[in-house]
C-alpha cells in the first residue's frame, strides 16, 4: 500500500480492521490517517506510545483517527449502545457502524442485512435461528426494538462483556428513551442523540465527578460517525423470504435490502435532519450509494471501501477511480 502516493492524489487512508498492536505500529509507520479497530483501547495506547517516540510529529498524531469498529466490539456486543459507550469511553475520534433500512425507512444499525441469531435473541424467549432470521427491510423500528435484544457474547472476543454495570450511560439513556433494554437494536438518529446524552452525562450529569469526565464530554461533543450502507453492488435480490446461507460469517453474495436510492435518502436524510453533515460520512462497498451521496448530498464526505483490488475494476466504481 503506497500511502504517500494516495495522499498525493488527495485520498485519506484508514485501514480496517486492525486489532494487533504490532500491525497498528506498522500501519502508523506508513503514516496512515487512522485505523479502524475492534479494540480502540489498545489502539489508543499504541498511538500514545508512538506519539511519545516521535515528538516532532505531534501534528500527525493529534489528527490521527482512532475509529471504533462497530462501536469497539472487542469489549462489548457490537453495534449496540453499550458498545458505542465503550468506544466513547476510550476517546475514539470516530464511531464506525453499519446501517440498513426498515419498513418505516429508519437507518437501523446492524452489520448484516438480517439481525444475526449469533448476537440477538427474542425478547419472548422463542428460538431465533438462521432459518427464521428476520431481515431489516422486513420489520419496522418499533418491531425491532420490541422483539430483539442483541447482547450475546462472541467467543472470538474473550474480553467482551455485556454486564450492564459497565454501561451506565447506555442504561440511563435507555430509560430516557423508554427502551426495554440498552441492548435493543439502535438506529442512526438514536446514536446521534446518545452521543449528546453521553456528553451531557459527563459534562453536568451523573458522571461529572468521574476523573475522565471532562475529556469524555469534550470528545463526545465532536466525535465523528462513519456510517456504512450495507448493500453490495449486486443486481438481483434472492427469491423467497430466507434463502439458504452457505456461510453465516461470510459477506452476502446477494442483497435482501432496499434500493441504493432509498438507502441514501434514508441515511443522508437522517444526517441532514440532525445537522451532522460536518461530523458524519457515508462509506460502502457499493459505490452506487456513494455516487448518489456525492451528487445529492455533496456536504457529506464519502469513503470507498475496498478489500480485493479487483473491486476497483467494477462498473460501479467512478471512472476516475477505476483500475
Amino acid at each position: 500500500m503506497n500511502v504517500a502516493e494516495l495522499h498525493k492524489a488527495g485520498f485519506k487512508v484508514v485501514p480496517w480492521t486492525t486489532n494487533d498492536p504490532a500491525k497498528m505500529r506498522a500501519l502508523i509507520g506508513l503514516r496512515v490517517d487512522g485505523i479502524i479497530s475492534d479494540r480502540p483501547d489498545l489502539l489508543q495506547q499504541v498511538v500514545k506510545e508512538e506519539a511519545a517516540a516521535h515528538p516532532d510529529e505531534a501534528a500527525y498524531f493529534k489528527s490521527f483517527d482512532v475509529s471504533a469498529h462497530r462501536g469497539g466490539r472487542g469489549l462489548r456486543p457490537e453495534n449496540t449502545l453499550p458498545s458505542f459507550e465503550d468506544g466513547l469511553d476510550h476517546l475514539s475520534t470516530t464511531l464506525e457502524t453499519d446501517t440498513g433500512v426498515t419498513t418505516d425507512h429508519v437507518s437501523l444499525i446492524w452489520h448484516d442485512q438480517f439481525l444475526s441469531p449469533e448476537s440477538c435473541r427474542r425478547v419472548d424467549g422463542t428460538p431465533y435461528t438462521l432459518e427464521n432470521r428476520v431481515y431489516t427491510r422486513d420489520i419496522s423500528l418499533a418491531e425491532a426494538q420490541s422483539t430483539f435484544i442483541c447482547d450475546k457474547l462472541h467467543p472470538q472476543f474473550p474480553d467482551q462483556k455485556n454486564d450492564l454495570a459497565l454501561s451506565p450511560v447506555a442504561v440511563a439513556f435507555a430509560a430516557q428513551e423508554h427502551l426495554i433494554s440498552p441492548y435493543v437494536p439502535t438506529h442512526a438518529e438514536q446514536l446521534f442523540r446518545f452521543t449528546r446524552f453521553y456528553a451531557e452525562y459527563y459534562r453536568s450529569g451523573a458522571g461529572k465527578s468521574h476523573p475522565d469526565a471532562a475529556a469524555r464530554a469534550a470528545n463526545a461533543e465532536k466525535v465523528r460517525f462513519n456510517l456504512e450502507t450495507k448493500i453490495l453492488p449486486l443486481p438481483n435480490d434472492p427469491t423467497g423470504p430466507n434463502p439458504p446461507l452457505a456461510n453465516a460469517h461470510a459477506e452476502p453474495t446477494s442483497n435482501h435490502t432496499v434500493a441504493p436510492q432509498t438507502f441514501v435518502n434514508t441515511l443522508c436524510g437522517t444526517i441532514v435532519r440532525n445537522h451532522m453533515e460536518s461530523r458524519a460520512e457515508v462509506q460502502s462497498f457499493d459505490f452506487r450509494t456513494l455516487i448518489l451521496v456525492e451528487e445529492q448530498f455533496p456536504k457529506i464526505p464519502t469513503y470507498y471501501l475496498t478489500e480485493s483490488p479487483k473491486m476497483l475494476s467494477l462498473e460501479f466504481v467512478p471512472v476516475a477511480l477505476r483500475q
